[in-house]
This record gives structure tokens, C-alpha cells and sequence, in this order.
């Protein structure tokens, strides 16, 4: 359905620069991207095009998200809040969202556990923890692959994860998107039954990630000695 962009804009109330802030969500992991200001053209476009437009206070122009870097933000939802002063954008992004390289322009920790996972992610390794601990779905014949491999210990861990990660490998060579995004998915799920095994849980390697946000990865690497 077409949005009308100047009887919404109508209904906003824009700050003494004649902005209205634009907080941008990705739409499925409701991750909060980044935040920037539109004006009348600036929402007009976003709606007209499809992709996520802001006005630059700084150059005091028009600034198309990713339209040199390719990192666009492709729109899939706008919702405006209760004062009518701000505007929640979900967008699909192409690419990472901050100018340092990191998909979110919040990585900056200052008080809390870093941000969650994908919730995906997190319902998948609840299950698994769940098969750990006996529970849940089960084939027909009784049996867990969840509770047969973590029964094999890391050993038989270990060989899975070597198995999809060279799966994984030999998808990359080729250009099927779905075939890597599978093989992709397989190397995730082991990686997180030998979390669980271990007694690990997702947040304990987003604040690993989190950390290293913003670094460079040749001084990381190199910090590690490794």
C-alpha cells in the first residue's frame, strides 16, 4: 500500500532545525542499526525509493545511506512514534550499517551484557540445550541427534565441525546463495552444540565479538600473539 509522504510528514513534529529523528531497526533481528535525521524530501524519497534516505546535518544535503559504499538500507517498514516526533525505520541491510565496518553503529559498550543474538539463534540453542538435558522432540524412534553426538563427546563434535566447515568451504567456491547459506547454517548449529557441551552459552561469544568491534582485525589478531 503507497504511503502518502506529505500527509504523514504533516503529521510530524520536527525539531527547530525542521528534522524529525529516524531510528533505523533491522526488521528481522530487531537489532537497532543506526540513527539519523529525514526531513519532508528526505522521508519523501525513502518512501518514493525504497531505500533509506536521511538529511546530513553535517553537509546539509540529501544523503542516501550507502550510496557510495554500496551499504545501502533497503526499507521494509516505518513506524512513528507517540509524540509524532520520531520515526522507527526497519530496513534490510546490504552490508554493514557503520562507517567503521560494524553492522551496527551501537558497539560501544557502556553499561549492561553486551546486545543478544540473533533470536533465531537463541531459540535454536535453547533447544539444543534442551536436548542436553533430555527434553524436547525426538524421531519416531526415540532418539536425539543433539543427545547422540554431545554423547559421542567432543571427539565426535570436533569431526562433525570439521566435516561442515569443509562443506561449508567447498560452497563458497561455487555461486549457489541458498547451497552456502545451508552449508553456512549446519557449521552454526555444530559450533553451537559444542558450545553447549561445553557449557557455553551464545552471550559468552558476543562479548567476545563485542569486543572487538571497532579494532582493527590485523591488531586484534596481532594483540593475541596469534
Amino acid at each position: 500500500m503507497a504511503v502518502d509522504a506529505q500527509a504523514l510528514w504533516a503529521r510530524l513534529k520536527t525539531d527547530s532545525a525542521g528534522l524529525v529523528a529516524a531510528v533505523v531497526q533491522h526488521h528481522r533481528s530487531g537489532e537497532v542499526l543506526m540513527v539519523g535525521h529525514m526531513n519532508a524530501e528526505a522521508l519523501a524519497r525513502t518512501l518514493e525509493r525504497g531505500r533509506v534516505t536521511f538529511w546530513s546535518r553535517s553537509r546539509d544535503q540529501l544523503w542516501e545511506k550507502g550510496e557510495s559504499s554500496g551499504h545501502t538500507l533497503a526499507l521494509r517498514g516505518m513506524w512513528v512514534d507517540c509524540d509524532g516526533d520520531a520515526l522507527l525505520v526497519q530496513a534490510e541491510p546490504q552490508g554493514p550499517t557503520c562507517h567503521t565496518g560494524a553492522p551496527s553503529c551501537f558497539f560501544t559498550p557502556v553499561l549492561g551484557p553486551p546486545a543478544a543474538p540473533s533470536p533465531a539463534l537463541e531459540r535454536v540453542f535453547a533447544e539444543i540445550i534442551a536436548r542436553k538435558a533430555g527434553l524436547g522432540i525426538t524421531s519416531a524412534s526415540g532418539k536425539s541427534y543433539v543427545r547422540g553426538l554431545m554423547d559421542g563427546g567432543v571427539p565426535a563434535i570436533a569431526a562433525k565441525l570439521h566435516e561442515e566447515a569443509g562443506e561449508l568451504a567447498e560452497a563458497l567456491a561455487g555461486d549457489d546463495r541458498g547451497h552456502i547459506a545451508r552449508e553456512a547454517a549446519d557449521l552454526l548449529f555444530h559450533a553451537m552444540v559444542g558450545l553447549a557441551h561445553r557449557g557455553l552459552d551464545l552471550a559468552d561469544v558476543t562479548e567476545v565479538l563485542a569486543a572487538r568491534l571497532g579494532r582493527s582485525g590485523v591488531d586484534e589478531k596481532a594483540a593475541r600473539g596469534k
